[in-house]
């Protein structure tokens, strides 16, 4: 049977090719542009982009605009940088222009088309952002094309780690910034903590291209962004909850030591509630009521402390501290500390000092804030693999853009080995002859750990000058890989080193002129030694084509295609020769997953002896099958976490915007008012229920709350004592006592000091009311699992508490900002007062979702971990450095002179890699 959807696509070709042969007709009106525009003068060139920008002030279109602006952006590359986008560079423009990905081969020039739409787009004056994976290939980028832009008469800047704020606002200034996404969205968060609109860095989300997209919005998606700083000692709750754990009979909880889980039987938790109750440490009358779900999260983990942690297995206690014990190599782990309290449920259980824990001060993931975008597009070589997740949670299309040039890479059949010995002696020897013949060599492997197990075999082997690329240092990492493609060459690298820079057969020259130039000022003597290296790279290429090519060397299949064709992608660029084969074992982590065991057992009957190998592309069908199983599990577990964080999200939102519109306003004295006279009738309505007898009311508890929440001393007694009195008229004159406290108090101030006042406690109290609220939302995500054991969607119960929460800080900023308000008494002159500022020693943290470490745990060479404030500590002015003491020079540009007085540039002096 023939299906009529194959037929259909032999006639008309797929829905990409299609979209690709839309592009056409564009392309070719560009194409005619170019001989006019050759024929201007760099000035006319350039004055184009003033031409363009009066046109969509007149109310042109950009899509109206897009080939006359490619066409000018084609012909500036040229002349400037001596590229000419090729005729797919142009489509894959146009696909960038259209809110979509556009996949595109390793070395097919993703750097230069995204030039194309980013001077299209930036014509508008509101801002485009580039976003890349490292710091390193923002400034490279930014450099290497902003020569372009800067031509065109449009301003270009670089968000780096180690910036200040006025140095963050003058670059989101620009027409166009270059950043990663760590630093986008850590600026958007700091953002949202300052306390003036003038503070602030960001100008608003208008037009961003990812490059490498799957890196970052798959890969570096699955954990959240978090700024966090130290919370308030709770030194006594960790003692007071560990004291009550010892009380508990083994009939009061369950424990899983297989899932490392302990909870509460229903007798535990009634035996806890009444000890809590006693203690006054319960709202209501069960522990599991959702104003409790702090306290619900420390006892679990004082449950955990005392029935799943071992002392002296799992920690040891050294010098008064907890230390803890890695179960996997038995070592000490100095400085690592449980997360979420756990570790100070421990210091709590062993009686050592309790040191505070981090609190969340703001977080969120980056789906959420890549959505904030108008228009959001992206690049990358392997996309399609994860199309449906684009689709689903982006809103973008991935477009295939055929290659310049037909690719010529032979992708072999993998070999599969029965241990991981026989495979490793397979890939030495295989190394050792593509060497040997002048081929270089890329080795790929999953993990660090390994490229240094396989660099260790290699030596043991015989085989010298070999370079292992380590992701750590991301400006070395682009040297190494850039000479990764001169013959014989062999370099062993994680999956995703080097990605951003091409592997050039011969090596890249430009990277060496670079290198080997940079500090040679005599012209003619530069000119001669330029042209040696040309010569000598163009020979080393022959050499390495005649040889076969790169040949990528796989040591094992990643759970995700993408990473596999990403490392298989590094070969075969721009039509080149090349090679690329898996070598497995049936003891890698995915074949041990899928069953290996059976297929173990059916080698050996077939009697395959030791050191063969199988090889039948029916191998790869069916690791191809598992890896899809791997691929649609993460995509299911990505977007159950981004359902719960879209909660938050919603929330986070409206707090933010009404922080904007509190900023804004001149004037925010008809919202205390509203917020005061809230406050007025919850009061009422808790003490005088409606409808009851005067005889019901609670006429202590009115005076009380009047009192705490007002300032207010009223006769409350004498009112309910009068004939015929209704609980609107208490609600009246309490309205109105309270409006004449308040305008007394305005007009003490006056009016700009109260303006000032208003404003500054009620951003404060919000901050920090959405601080605590953020706590408890991690309390409740990680108690929330439970309730499906009775047969309910956590998900809708973690919205219906997460709302209940979310009202429940509303009515506290509205009492606690009426409360503060009724109080504040003028001290000095508001002139007098320091500037706001938002909390000091905040961190930012993003955890690995592969290793599970933090990202900014370790200091870099590009100036530390990411301690957020003050950022101008790591910033020290030229003049008060001393040129003997580096310690005093702070953070140094890698192209700065060197501070040490040499004529150098940093990285070649004291900044140079050891």
């Amino acid at each position: 049977m023939v299906r009529f959807g194959g037929i259909a696509q032999k006639i008309f070709g797929s829905s990409n090719e299609r979209r690709i042969r839309s592009y056409r007709p564009r392309v070719e009106a560009i194409n005619a542009l170019e001989n006019e525009l050759q024929a201007l003068s760099d000035e006319a060139l350039a004055a184009r982009t003033d031409d363009f920008r009066k046109q969509l002030a007149d109310g042109a279109k950009l899509d109206d605009l897009l080939v006359p602006a490619f066409a000018t952006v084609r012909e500036a590359a040229r002349r400037v940088i001596g590229l000419r986008p090729f005729d797919v560079q142009l489509i894959g423009g146009m696909i960038l222009h259209e809110n979509s990905i556009s996949e595109m081969k390793t070395g097919e020039g993703k750097t230069l088309v995204a030039t194309l739409p980013v001077y299209l787009n930036a014509l508008e004056g509101k801002g485009v952002h580039v976003v890349t994976v490292n710091d390193y290939l923002a400034t490279r980028d930014a450099d290497w094309m902003g020569k372009v832009y800067n031509f065109l008469g449009m301003t270009t800047a670089t968000i780096v780690h180690g910036m200040d704020d006025e140095q963050r606002r003058d670059a989101y200034a620009c027409d166009i910034t270059y950043a990663t996404n760590n630093e986008l969205g850590f600026d958007y968060l700091r953002d949202n903590m300052k306390l003036e609109r003038g503070q602030m860095v960001q100008r608003g989300h208008n037009y961003a291209i990812v490059d490498e997209v799957d890196s970052i919005l798959i890969d570096e998606a699955r954990t959240p962004l978090i700024i966090s700083g130290p919370l308030d000692d709770r030194s006594d709750l960790y003692n007071t909850i560990d004291a009550y754990i010892p009380l508990l009979d083994e009939s009061d909880y369950e424990i899983d030591e297989k899932q490392r889980s302990a909870t509460f039987t229903e007798e535990g938790t009634e035996k806890l509630e009444g000890m809590l109750k006693e203690a006054g440490l319960l709202k209501g009358e069960a522990l599991y009521d959702v104003d409790n779900v702090t306290v619900v999260h420390h006892v679990n983990n004082a449950l955990k402390a005392h029935k799943l942690f071992t002392r002296d297995k799992d920690y040891i206690v050294r010098n008064g501290e907890i230390v803890i014990i890695d179960e996997f190599t038995g070592r000490m782990m100095p400085g690592r500390r449980y997360s979420e309290g756990q570790h100070q449920a421990l210091e709590a259980k062993e009686k050592v000092d309790i040191q505070p824990e981090n609190q969340t001060l703001a977080s969120i993931t980056f789906q959420n804030y890549f959505r904030m975008y108008s228009k959001l597009a992206g690049m990358t070589g392997t996309a399609s693999t994860e199309a449906e997740e684009f689709g689903n949670i982006y809103g973008l299309n991935v477009v295939e853009v055929p290659t310049n040039l037909p690719i010529q890479r032979l992708d072999e059949d993998d070999e599969v080995y029965r241990t991981v010995e026989e495979k490793y002696d397979a890939i030495v020897s295989e190394i050792r002859d593509a060497s040997g013949r002048g081929q270089p060599v890329l080795v790929g492997t999953t993990s660090i750990e390994k490229s240094e197990l396989l660099a260790e075999r290699l030596r043991n082997s015989g085989v010298e000058g070999f370079q292992v690329l380590n992701a750590r240092y991301h400006e070395q990492e682009a040297l190494i890989i850039a000479q990764a493609g001169a013959p014989g060459t062999v370099t062993i690298a994680t999956n995703m080193a080097g990605r951003g820079t091409d592997i050039q057969l011969g090596g890249n020259v430009d990277m060496r002129i670079s290198q080997e130039l940079e500090n040679i000022d005599d012209e003619n003597e530069r000119k001669t030694k330029e042209e040696a290296i040309r010569k000598e790279v163009q020979t080393l290429k022959e050499k390495a084509l005649a040889a076969g090519g790169l040949y990528v060397l796989a040591t094992e299949r990643h759970e995700s295609r993408r990473i596999d064709n990403q490392l298989r992608g590094r070969s075969g660029r721009q039509g080149d020769p090349g090679r690329s084969k898996f070598f497995l074992s049936l003891q890698d982590d995915l074949m041990r997953i899928f069953g290996s065991d059976r297929m173990d057992g059916m080698l050996k009957k077939l009697g395959l002896k030791e050191g063969e190998a199988i090889v039948h592309p029916w191998i790869n069908k069916a690791l191809e099958r598992a890896q899809k199983k791997v691929e649609a599990r993460n995509f299911d577990v990505r977007k159950n976490l981004l359902k719960f964080d879209d909660v938050m999200n919603d929330q986070r939102k409206v707090i933010f915007e009404q922080r904007l519109e509190l900023m804004d306003a001149e004037d925010i004295g008809e919202t205390t008012a509203d917020m005061r006279q809230d406050v007025v009738e919850a009061v009422v309505a808790r003490n005088i229920p409606e409808r009851a007898y005067a005889e019901q009311w609670d006429l202590e508890g009115l005076k009380q709350e009047t009192e705490k929440f007002l300032n207010l001393d009223v006769p409350v007694d004498e009112w309910a004592a009068e004939e015929g009195i209704a609980e609107d008229d208490i609600r009246e004159r309490l309205s109105a006592e309270a409006e004449r406290a308040a305008a007394d108090r305005a007009e003490r101030f006056g009016p700009e000091v109260m303006s000032y006042v208003e404003k500054s406690i009620i951003l404060q109290t919000l901050d920090h009311l959405w601080r605590e609220h953020l706590v408890n939302l991690d309390h409740l995500r990680s108690v929330i699992g439970f309730r499906g054991m009775a047969q309910r969607d956590p998900l809708q119960e973690y919205k219906a508490e997460a709302f209940e929460l979310f009202q429940s800080l509303l009515a506290n900023l509205r009492e606690t900002v009426t409360a503060q308000l009724m109080r504040v008494e003028l001290v000095r002159e508001a002139a007098d007062a320091p500037e706001p500022t938002p909390p000091e020693h905040m961190e930012g943290h993003h955890i690995d979702a592969t290793t599970g470490l933090d990202e900014f745990a370790e200091p870099d060479e590009r100036g530390g971990g990411l301690a957020l404030a003050p950022a101008q500590s790591r910033v020290v002015p030229a003049e008060e450095r001393d040129p003997n003491n580096p310690e005093s020079w702070g953070k140094v540009g890698r192209n700065e002179p060197c501070p040490c007085g040499s004529g150098k540039k940093y990285k070649h002096c004291h900044g140079s890699f050891s």
